[in-house]
């Protein structure tokens, strides 16, 4: 049943709305267009982009053998894989803020499946650790994935729709720890030799990235009234500045703190999913198939932690405001590095696994919480934030491999030790990240409640830039995050003309 809704919109559509025409209800088996189906294609194409990344390391055993791989060489291309994302992520940040996420990211996940493909030929180890790296830029669809979920979902459920979308996606770094060992044993036991059926084994993930390009493209819409382009033309959303875009977004201080934080939570993520299988597989002398059965484990917990993140971010939302986000980022990141910390102490193989699978919750129930406090760090350069925090977590996974799990410095069980000090220290510096008109973590909004949203996403926006009507969807969006001052409603000032009664 289509729903109309005030005197907002002379749209209908499937979801209740508010005056953005944001759904304010999250209907996780509904597939209606725009804001259901988008969700559904943005998560499907970035689990698809998650599997082509990690489909190397669960295979590894064999690779290294028929390429003569070293562990600096293994270390090497497992940073690869993860630092081609870098730059990629801010720069798709930009690309949904100009272009809209729907043509950033079909384009992106297209342009990378032909590295997936070049995989099967691979024959040395600078190749190998080539297209890892320019597979890896296909992880840059998680800025779209969460850019376009902030875009056609509410303040009120932006962090289930996040967490759900993200953590689904990540579920490829999981599920391919059991594909790609399903697929090379069905090879062989075709009758191709190994070395032969892990390079045939890659054109799975391939093929399935280049059809969820396809479907982006041609199924899925920017934006609830309509894709970018379209809005441009008539009139009803402007060309936005990139200079001023970009400014935004790098002197919000804000952004800089969740890029750093995410490396310790996404970051430790894509860390545990390059080396896990590796680390049971020879630690334990356990064999292939349950190595991998191990590490799918720790990617597959993004099925119910993620999503379980960003719901948790919208609940303490709802009774305590965006202090209440804060506070449980900080809570469950610290948590997760005490566990991180356990897992490298731990000696038996069942305890392992134990360890492993707690730590695994609390550290993508971080990543979630995270991308519950994004969307309200700014308005005008939403893409460029979500772009550098994203961009962090694989900062971090460089970062950590690098130090921790490169060569022989460290044993693994020591690096797993040492990554989960990091954690718990950087996570430290969420105490510091303060909106005005909210508070922080040990304070209350500023000037005794005098600040309001308006004040604060206004200041993104030049008197000329007001007077040409701009700043209409930053005004909308300051009405529509009043819901972060949680139940105490008085805690930042409303303007005399109220708030419009948008929800249904």
């Amino acid at each position: 049943m289509e729903i109309s809704h005030g005197s907002y919109n002379q749209k209908k559509f499937a979801l209740p709305v508010d005056s953005e025409h944001k759904a304010t209800e999250f209907r996780l088996f509904s597939a209606a267009a725009p804001h259901m189906r988008a969700f559904h294609l943005s998560w499907i194409s970035f689990f698809a982009c998650f599997v082509s990344t990690f489909a190397a390391p669960p295979l590894l055993p064999i690779i290294r053998d028929n390429l003569d791989l070293t562990a600096t060489d293994i270390g090497n291309a497992g940073i690869a894989a993860v630092s081609g994302a870098v730059f990629a992520r801010i720069a798709m940040g930009t690309a949904c803020d100009l272009f809209g996420p729907r043509l950033a990211s079909a384009t992106l996940t297209l342009l990378t499946a032909p590295a997936v493909y070049c995989t099967s030929i691979a024959d040395s180890p600078i190749s190998f650790l080539l297209v890892r790296f320019f597979t890896g830029f296909s992880l840059a669809t998680f800025v779209s994935t969460q850019f376009w979920m902030s875009s056609l979902f509410s303040g009120r459920v932006v962090g289930t729709a996040n967490g759900v979308a993200g953590g689904w996606g990540n579920l490829g770094g999981g599920a391919t720890q059991l594909i790609m060992p399903l697929v090379f044993d069905l090879i062989q036991n075709i009758g191709a030799t190994k070395f032969t059926a892990w390079r045939i084994a890659f054109f799975i993930p391939a093929l399935f990235q280049t059809l969820s390009a396809y479907g982006i493209f041609f199924l899925g819409q920017d934006l609830p009234d309509g894709n970018y382009s379209e809005l441009h033309k008539s009139g009803e959303k402007h060309k936005d500045n990139f200079a001023q875009v970009f400014h935004h977004a790098v002197t919000n201080y804000r952004g800089w703190i969740l890029a750093l934080t995410y490396g310790y939570c996404f970051g430790v993520e894509l860390t545990i999913d390059n080396i896990i299988a590796q680390y049971f597989y020879d630690r334990f002398n356990v064999n292939l198939h349950t190595a991998g059965i191990i590490a799918a484990s720790f990617g597959l917990a993004n099925l119910f932690s993620r999503p379980g993140g960003g719901m948790l971010s919208d609940f303490m939302a709802k009774r305590f405001g965006m202090r209440g986000r804060l506070w449980t980022l900080w809570v469950v990141q610290t948590l997760g590095g005490v566990f991180c910390i356990i897992l490298g102490q731990v000696g038996s193989l069942g305890v392992s696994v134990a360890v492993m699978l707690v730590f695994s919750v609390f550290v993508q129930a971080a990543c979630g919480l995270t991308f519950g406090v994004v969307p309200f760090v700014s308005r005008r350069s939403l893409g460029i934030i979500s772009g550098m925090t994203g961009g962090g977590g694989n900062v971090g996974a460089v970062l950590t491999q690098v130090i921790f799990f490169r060569g022989s410095r460290y044993s693994t069980e020591t690096g797993l030790t040492l990554m989960g000090v990091m954690m718990i220290c950087c996570t430290l510096l969420i105490t510091l990240i303060y909106f005005p008109q909210w508070g922080g973590m040990f304070c209350g909004p500023s000037s005794k409640g005098k600040t309001t949203e308006e004040d604060y996403y206004m200041s993104e926006w030049s008197s000329s830039e007001r007077e040409k009507g701009f700043h209409r969807a930053s005004l909308k969006f300051s009405e529509n995050s009043r819901s972060e001052r949680g139940r105490k409603i008085g805690s930042a000032a409303t303007p005399i003309d109220g708030t419009p009664n948008t929800y249904v």
